[in-house]
């Protein structure tokens, strides 16, 4: 029986960094389109979709990695703290997996297209009213403030580790780190 791991796999960490970059963009992008011009927004509110698009495909390859080929680290008896942050890990996906089709039915409850790669994907599901367009908006931006929390939460927790436990698990996620044996 081979010995358990001590770092994360490349693949675990690529779709790591990838997810967290696309998540930081999209709730970013969101929160400044409104005071940009015209030309300017309009380039943010496509790529968000774009990138939206393109994190409902690394998600998914991400859980599908997690669950089937990654690299799992040593468990000891699980503590109340590590159960915690399995519990955060899992709620930070339920919200993510949430949150692409929410984007998806923004858009089209706006009665617009999505602009996928410049690619305009109409609504299968019809017309809407602004008031159903607009109780689906603050839906998608009351979970996207979760998610930022939550990711804030995550990373100060990572912090936590580094700078006070002293352990390497934030060095794990970061690639080229070398595990001393």
């Amino acid at each position: 029986m081979a010995a358990p791991a001590k770092k994360y796999d490349i693949n675990t960490i690529i779709l790591h960094w990838l997810t967290a970059l696309i998540v930081f963009f999209q709730f970013i992008s969101a929160e400044l389109w409104g005071f940009l011009a015209r030309p300017q927004r309009h380039f943010l509110v496509v790529s968000h979709m774009s990138l939206g698009f393109l994190l409902v495909i690394i998600l998914t390859l991400r859980i599908v990695w997690r669950l089937s080929y990654g690299i799992r680290l040593p468990q000891i008896a699980p503590t109340l703290l590590d159960r915690g942050a399995r519990l955060l890990h899992l709620v930070l996906y339920g919200l993510l997996a949430a949150q692409m089709p929410l984007g998806f039915f923004t858009r089209w409850t706006d009665n617009k297209p999505l602009d996928v790669f410049g690619w305009a994907i109409a609504s299968p599901l019809g017309t809407f009213s602004k008031a159903t367009g607009h109780f689906v908006d603050q839906v998608h931006d009351i979970n996207a403030w979760i998610i930022m929390a939550l990711v804030g939460l995550h990373a100060f927790a990572a912090l936590i580790h580094h700078y006070l436990r002293r352990d390497a698990v934030l060095r794990r996620m970061l690639p080229g780190f070398r595990a001393h044996r």
